[in-house]
């Protein structure tokens, strides 16, 4: 199970069961509020109000009868002959043929009224119900019936408990949904880092992780980027060296022959010039193969020195110095060639082989002098970076060609009057022994370009 669903299962089993927990409360609780003002107990507070109501009109009517019968209350009389001119009310009441009706009047229904039908006449008999108002309370009560029967229609429980429901699993979704962007957006980064984990431990040196983020995870993965570099860099490196280890097994061989069949061939053709001292074709001929015997062993010495492995011997340098002196020592034998010195680096020394990198840094002046025509600029250039400090060796000349850049540092024959073929091999091999390298760069002169890496002394 990968990150992502790990983070969602953790999200699910966190949730879940509080969630559940959370509704339940939250329903007990609703289900005991609501049974504080249920309509049951509504019903019967409007039910009481309506008994109280009628009881007290009943008294009302019951007294005003009992006034009557015991004349303390005085009668107003409708005569029928002055009918035309009778109240609404008493019309009604005459019109029904009833023999009496109670009925309330006055402000908002505070008097009962007690109607009588007499011979040819209708009595009415009044009693105040004193701050009593009959109409606002029948109102009152009429409205609470509504409210009632409106609630009623509803289920409230079932109303609020589908609500609760909806809200949580909406909000639980947004959650869930929130969390599985922040998964997804957590884990790829990390799947990405483990692939290539993957990939670098198969062999893959060259893979890269682009690095989007700068948490936690983004520093894991530039921490990786630089320890596949740091690899990649070792791995050249060694493979350089088996290689070198290999040419120099070859070159070993190789000068051991040729210096074992120089010797006896030189020695013979002196022997010859020796015994036939008159001939001047003979002495000719003589000169020009010691000479060319001398040449195939300054070649077979160079193949002995990059087979030899000297032990390096590192030491504090001056290399803003030793670039100064291998300048002014190059200067005179090439005085057509712009020598221009870019030296910053401070108190800074190197730790390597003084010999050693006397040898690459004159390779590399040598090289680039011989590389160009008049006029000819070299720019050397010093500094420090990454821990390790470098110089770089840049000429105007030509340029390298994308072949001879992928076999710059393998050794060959060369048969310049000068030049062995070997010169760039024996000092990148020179540099990675001090713990450097020596690499092509761009150039800032348009020609060809190296820079030489030294380690710094580890004690500073």
């Amino acid at each position: 199970m990968n990150l992502r669903n790990k983070l969602l299962l953790a999200f699910l089993t966190a949730t879940l069961l509080p969630l559940g927990g959370t509704l339940w409360i939250t329903a007990s609780l609703l289900e005991q509020s609501l049974s504080y003002a249920s309509t049951e107990e509504l019903d019967r507070v409007s039910n009481a109000l309506k008994e109280t109501a009628r009881q007290l009109y009943q008294g009302a009517r019951r007294d005003l009868c009992e006034d009557v019968a015991a004349g303390r209350v005085t009668a107003r009389r409708f005569p029928e002959s002055a009918s035309g001119a009778w109240p609404a009310a008493i019309q009604d009441f005459w019109n029904s043929g009833e023999p009496e009706r109670f009925s309330l009047s006055g402000t908002e229904g505070d008097q009962l009224d007690y109607l009588v039908r007499g011979p040819g006449e209708v009595r009415l008999y009044t009693r105040r119900l004193g701050n009593i108002r009959m109409e606002p309370l029948s109102a009152q009560y009429s409205q609470a019936r509504r409210a009632i029967e409106n609630l009623k229609s509803r289920d409230l429980r079932r109303g609020f408990t589908y609500t609760l429901i909806l809200l949580s699993a909406a909000v639980w979704l947004l959650s869930l949904a929130a969390l599985a962007f922040l998964a997804h957006r957590l884990s790829r980064p990390i799947r990405e880092l483990t692939t290539g984990l993957s990939e670098l431990a198969a062999g893959y040196y060259e893979t890269r992780i682009p690095a989007r983020r700068r948490d936690e995870v983004g520093l894991a993965i530039e921490a990786f980027n630089d320890m596949a570099a740091q690899l990649q860099q070792s791995r050249d490196r060694l493979v350089y060296l088996t290689q070198v280890a290999s040419w120099q097994l070859l070159a070993r061989k190789t000068a051991h022959e040729l210096k074992n069949s120089l010797t006896p061939i030189r020695l013979t053709v002196e022997e010859i010039v020796a015994r036939e001292p008159g001939s001047d074709f003979l002495k000719q001929a003589a000169q020009v193969v010691t000479e060319e015997i001398e040449t195939l062993q300054r070649r077979v010495r160079t193949f002995s020195e990059f087979s030899a492995e000297p032990v390096p011997k590192p030491e504090l340098l001056d290399l803003n110095a030793l670039l100064r002196e291998r300048v002014e020592f190059l200067r005179v034998a090439h005085p057509e060639v712009c020598y221009e010195l870019a030296l910053s680096l401070p108190a800074t020394q190197a730790f390597a082989d003084p010999d050693h990198v006397k040898g690459i840094i004159t390779n590399l002046l040598q090289n680039a002098a011989e590389a160009m025509t008049e006029n000819g600029r070299i720019l050397i250039v010093s500094g420090e970076e990454g821990g390790k400090v470098f110089v770089d060796v840049h000429d105007s000349g030509p340029g390298l060609t994308e072949d001879a850049r992928r076999s710059l540092f393998e050794p060959t024959i060369s048969f310049k009057k000068h030049g062995m073929g070997l010169g760039l091999s024996i000092s990148r091999k020179n540099a990675l022994l001090a713990g450097g390298d020596l690499l092509p760069v761009d150039s800032r002169l348009g020609g060809a370009a190296f820079r030489l890496v030294l380690p710094v002394d580890a004690r500073r």
